[in-house]
């Protein structure tokens, strides 16, 4: 392991730990952190045969952390959303769309180092496109899963979906997820590419 997969690993756990010291309750921290704990398994299992660039590491350590705090708190109750929605005048607490964006744009990264890397499409406006098909094909799995957490557990409903009275809040989650995509491929698309020629 690099320096850089270590010290992933290790922010990872503090975080992980901190998150799960009494949670707002255990079923909707189990269920908001179960992504960012499969994420890191699927990255130690694959950290020698397929390392990942500086950045996709960094941006998935960012992305755990979302979840986590997401977690702990319930991401209606996250004191930053809190802050947010005072200082702004909002009338909900929009952590979870920061999440929502986090889920658009960090899978999009992803996504396109995995495509470039295994030269499934050569030609950028195709891949561009297919990265945008994957995240929001991404999103709206997601929102099933709400759908069926919803559907099969009363408790953890509520704290899992996050809807705070919001009729649009399923729509305006995949919007976040489109932005998020979008603006990952037109921002980084450069510095992604000078890290991918590590591999070449």
């Amino acid at each position: 392991m690099n320096k850089l997969q270590v010290a992933w690993m290790a922010i990872f756990t503090l975080v992980l730990i901190w998150s799960g010291i009494g949670p707002h309750d255990y079923p909707t921290w189990l269920l908001e952190v179960a992504p960012a704990i499969i994420a890191a398994a699927v990255l130690w299992y694959t950290r020698e045969r397929f390392p990942l660039t500086r950045l996709t590491y960094i941006l998935i350590l960012i992305h755990c952390v979302i979840l986590m705090v997401g977690g702990h708190y319930t991401y209606a109750l996250v004191p930053l959303g809190d802050w947010v929605m005072e200082a702004f005048d909002q009338t909900r607490n929009n952590y979870d769309k920061l999440g929502h964006l986090a889920q658009g744009f960090i899978p999009a990264i992803v996504a396109r180092e995995i495509l470039i890397r295994n030269k499934v499409i050569n030609y950028p406006g195709w891949r561009d496109f297919l990265i945008v098909c994957v995240v929001l094909a991404i999103s709206a799995f997601y929102e099933l899963v709400e759908w069926w957490v919803a559907l099969l557990s009363e408790e953890a409903a509520d704290s899992f979906l996050g809807t705070q009275g919001y009729v649009w809040d399923t729509q305006s989650d995949m919007w976040f997820a489109l932005v998020g995509a979008v603006s990952a491929l037109v921002l980084l698309n450069r510095l992604h590419d000078r890290q991918l020629r590590e591999f070449a």
